[in-house]
């Protein structure tokens, strides 16, 4: 009786396993839409900028992150709600200059931001100085070293974006234009977000 009550319990238990291999599986838990990246940058930084003359000292904050058709604007008496790479934020530049024993300083707001890989290109204009500049857009490009090279900033004047029949230093600069990041950061640094472009949205209003 033992081996017979043994023989039918091993025939259950195979039975039931079969059961349970043949059931579909649970199905899972929907997963959450993750959040789209939004496209930023920040940090402060001291830079090495080679045409400097020697003891000056060339700081950069920035903090800028994408808000994208965010700022109207009128084109021909038309008006449009703003565009795919409108971004808000602040740049700060500081420059002391040796030869002089003064710093000048220009605080600007940004309105234009577009990121890839790691490298950000951004746009601000200047709302105070005491360098004559207020009213000028300057373009920033900034790249996130990796590892363990050293972060770099390109900015607008001083090298690049000469323009014939204005002043070289204040000359015209578009939205989100800035030379490659010529200068190598040698203090602090810049975290870049990198995010798609925005979805594209119909810009009339």
């Amino acid at each position: 009786m033992k081996i017979r009550s043994m023989t039918l319990s091993v025939a259950a238990l195979a039975t039931v396993t079969a059961l349970v291999a043949a059931a579909p599986a649970p199905a899972s838990p929907p997963s959450k839409p993750s959040k789209p990246r939004t496209a930023a940058v920040h940090g402060a930084a001291q830079v090495h900028f080679a045409y400097a003359p020697k003891g000056d000292v060339i700081r950069f904050s920035v903090d800028a992150e994408a808000a994208p058709y965010t700022r109207p604007f009128t084109i021909k008496g038309t008006s449009l709600k703003g565009a795919p790479l409108d971004a808000k934020g602040k740049v700060t530049v500081y420059h002391y200059v040796t030869e002089t024993g003064k710093a000048g300083i220009s605080e600007a707001e940004v309105d234009c931001l577009v990121t890839g890989d790691g490298v950000a290109t951004l746009t601000a204009v200047v709302t105070k100085s005491n360098t004559g500049s207020k009213g000028t857009r300057i373009g920033i490009s900034v790249q996130d070293g990796r590892h363990g090279a050293p972060d770099r900033l390109g900015f607008s004047w001083g090298i690049a974006n000469a323009d014939p029949g204005h002043d070289p230093i204040l000359a015209r600069v578009g939205t989100c234009m800035a030379p490659a990041p010529f200068t190598t950061v040698t203090e602090g640094g810049f975290k870049v977000a990198s995010a798609p472009l925005p979805q594209w949205q119909d810009p009339w209003l």
